[in-house]
């Protein structure tokens, strides 16, 4: 009798969880630690995924390459310009986070400045400072697959963009401005009713109106929407009353070098340049 014939099966192998990598440049973590607020949607995702780089939540690293990388802050020293192409090469996606990544943060204020008398006036030593003239974004340096705003990011915009990326589809954040969360929650327009300048009508939303809704106007945190009439803006807070000094720092805050925000400051200054040079001239 001829033994049976056996079949081969197929090898069963477990199939891998996607990696997440979070990643800190310049900064002040604070999107990394909107993910952590996350706590009972992030212990859902952790599930879901391996977290083999955070260094915010755990001393644990794992090397590459990683499914998906969320990056912090801006580039400004020769070093993180290196890293951010070392963390590109090793992702397949690659997410920035934040003002600081999309827009090169508050510490922007430095490209319209002298470096090396800022360094001169907070270090003692600044020749062994190694830094760059600008703060930019990500996007200057290495290909970006999205862009998620915010000083910091909101934790349901972090959420989505992370589920969505494992899911395989885009992230559905609508491009809205500010005004429509104001309206959303029911706020008083803080422009019409104090006069008070605001930059709600150009700024992506995601904040939930937050400061508008505190009777303060708007600085801009989430930068400027994808079709921003930061000029049209401009117009109608001068004519209801405010100065373009005020209208400037407002410009000046979380976004400074947000391509539309820093379009219109430099318009403001020149302006305010000119009108100075036809006073000095004694012209009315």
């Amino acid at each position: 009798m001829s033994p049976a014939t056996v079949t081969p099966q197929p090898e069963v192998t477990a199939t891998a969880a996607p990696s997440l990598a979070v990643w800190k440049f310049a900064s002040c973590d604070g999107c990394q630690l909107s993910l952590l607020d996350c706590e009972d949607e992030l212990l859902a995702v952790a599930g879901r995924v391996r977290i083999a780089s955070f260094p915010e939540a755990t001393r644990s690293v794992a090397p590459g390459p990683y499914d998906l990388s969320l990056v912090e802050g801006s580039i400004t020293t020769p070093e993180d310009a290196e890293r951010i192409r070392e963390v590109r090469a090793q992702s397949k996606y690659l997410v920035v986070l934040g003002a600081c990544g999309t827009s090169g943060g508050i510490q922007a204020l430095r490209n319209f400045a002298d470096v090396a008398e800022y360094s001169a006036a907070v270090y003692p030593t600044p020749e062994y400072l190694s830094t760059l003239k600008n703060s930019t974004p990500i996007r200057d340096h290495v290909k970006v697959d999205y862009e998620l705003r915010g000083c910091p990011v909101d934790r349901g915009q972090l959420l989505e963009v992370i589920t969505a990326y494992l899911a395989g589809r885009q992230p559905a954040i609508p491009d809205r401005s500010v005004c429509y969360e104001c309206k959303a929650r029911g706020a008083v327009c803080v422009t019409v009713v104090h006069g008070t300048p605001c930059l709600g009508p150009v700024t992506h939303a995601g904040c939930g109106a937050l400061c508008p809704a505190f009777q303060r106007g708007c600085f801009g945190c989430f930068g400027s929407t994808r079709q921003a009439r930061v000029r049209a803006m401009a117009r109608l807070l001068l004519a209801e009353g405010a100065s373009p000094d005020a209208l400037l720092r407002t410009l000046s805050s979380a976004n400074p070098a947000d391509s539309a925000f820093r379009a219109l400051g430099a318009q403001i200054e020149r302006d305010a340049a000119a009108a100075g040079d036809e006073k000095e001239a004694g012209r009315p």
